[in-house]
């Protein structure tokens, strides 16, 4: 059967497709996360709980168990049942994929029904022996309309292929989400158990500050002390106490937003009391081989995603440039309420091709072109900072482990120190303010290893959060 040339061509075209075919980018191999060779175990001084790296491991879904902590689990689980945020974000994400359904429409004829009906009247003749009288009738129709956009260029796959790249960022999007509730949750709970063993290491000075001070004043009384012990004594406790209301604060705002992270309000619901010992430091952490990363963390992979849809549009703006053919047909039934009816139709392909419009549709390309190159850029920024995060928290981990072994330590000497120097100066052969001294060594080194311990576990959630969570075994 001949077919028309002009025909033949737009029929062979149907199957093209302007614009850049999307490309994934190759992820980023190098040797390592760091310069120095990562160690395989992490082992404080102390006798603190030792840690080994396990490459090319895995990831649970429930990484946060690895905690051992019944109720960061129960915590866990209640945000992410109730989180506004998980809830906005699964939202937005049945949203995406409503639009991409919708740009799925445009592939297939677009068919509308119609009808009317009109009262016409026309003027009577005046003119003549016998005026003749005017008609008033009604006209009725109905009918359809057809219309089919023949994708000779790939606009409308472009487009499509634009809104399931814009719904695979929401994805990821809702994955960052999850990510960001059980992290945060791990380390609001930590935060809660540090600031309390901080606590309850200052009320533990503060008492000895108070029996120091009945000490001192027994002394006084008894002459064998100075009124300016008395006071030293005091302004010691005065001072100690004054450091409680800044951790009880510091205690109250992270309850107050695990609270929010679970759906809850402060005022109805709080958090378990969480304490150090509550907690065990996982002794296995997995680690990503570096070229496996930019396909586990979803802003890497959310930004990818970007990038795909900004290679799509492109496509869009370059198919504007080119002709569009729209097939149309439509058929209407038409009566007249005192006449006959009658039956019309017509079948149309027009061929519109774009000439000149100020310069409009090249500088959307261009412009679509230089969008693709922001997002390109953004990209590379945002695989530089996941390298960059794992980096940060391996050295971090390594640190914690020397700081956590040095703080014991410390605090073992210091504990023997104060011992010493009470018995020295119950038994009168040293003075107040070495007494003190002691003291505040024997203060600081509990604060600084609660602060360590909490540290070195709120690092280690952190290279789980940075190595992408396991979301993929989550199911969402």
């Amino acid at each position: 059967m001949f077919r028309p040339p002009s025909l033949c061509l737009v029929l062979l075209l149907a199957g093209c497709a302007v614009g850049p075919d999307w490309l994934r980018p190759e992820p980023a191999s190098p040797a390592g996360y760091t310069r120095e060779p990562t160690p395989e175990r992490l082992a404080p001084a102390a006798g603190e709980p030792e840690q080994q790296l396990a490459l090319a491991r895995d990831i649970s879904a429930r990484w946060y168990q690895a905690f051992g902590s019944a109720d960061l689990d129960a915590v866990i689980e209640r945000a992410l049942q109730d989180s506004p945020d998980l809830a906005a974000a699964r939202a937005t994400l049945a949203q995406a994929h409503e639009s991409v359904t919708a740009a799925r429409g445009a592939f297939y004829p677009q068919v509308d029904a119609n009808a009317g009906v009109s009262r016409t009247g026309t003027p009577g003749l005046g003119t003549g022996v016998l005026p003749v009288t005017g008609r008033t009738f009604s006209l009725y129709s109905v009918g359809a309309t057809a219309s089919y956009a023949v994708d000779v260029f790939g606009g409308i796959r472009r487009s499509i292929e634009e809104q399931q790249s814009l719904a695979e960022l929401q994805y990821y999007e809702l994955a960052a989400a999850w990510l960001s509730i059980t992290g945060s949750a791990v380390s609001d709970a930590v935060s809660i158990a540090s600031l309390r063993a901080q606590i309850e290491a200052s009320q533990d000075v503060i008492e000895d500050d108070r029996n120091n001070l009945s000490l001192v004043e027994r002394k006084y009384q008894a002459g064998k002390a100075a009124r300016s012990d008395v006071l030293v004594a005091q302004t010691q406790l005065e001072g100690d106490l004054a450091l409680l209301p800044a951790l009880r604060q510091q205690l109250a705002i992270a309850e107050h937003a695990l609270s929010v992270l679970a759906g809850q309000l402060p005022g109805t619901w709080s958090p378990p009391e969480f304490a150090l010992a509550g907690f065990a430091v996982p002794g296995e952490l997995p680690l990503s081989v570096p070229s496996e990363l930019a396909r586990q963390r979803p802003d890497i992979l959310a930004a990818e995603s970007q990038l795909h849809a900004a290679s799509a549009a492109i496509g869009v703006a370059t198919a504007n440039l080119y002709p569009s053919l729209v097939l149309s047909a439509d058929i209407t039934r038409e009566a007249v309420i005192s006449g006959g009816a009658g039956t019309a139709w017509s079948i149309a392909a027009q061929l519109a091709q774009p000439l000149f419009h100020g310069g409009t549709l090249r500088a959307e390309r261009r412009g679509a072109v230089d969008a693709y190159q922001a997002t390109l850029a953004r990209y590379q920024q945002t695989v530089l900072g996941g390298f960059e995060q794992i980096a940060d928290t391996l050295r971090a981990l390594g640190h914690d482990a020397d700081l956590v072994g040095a703080q014991a330590e410390l605090l073992d000497t210091a504990s023997e120190s104060l011992r010493l120097q009470r018995i020295s100066y119950d038994a009168g052969k040293s003075d107040l303010l070495l007494l003190l001294s002691a003291q505040r060594a024997y203060q600081q080194a509990r604060l600084d290893l609660a602060r360590a311990q909490g540290q070195r576990l709120q690092d280690t959630a952190e290279l789980f959060v940075a190595l992408g969570g396991g979301w993929w075994n989550a199911g969402l």
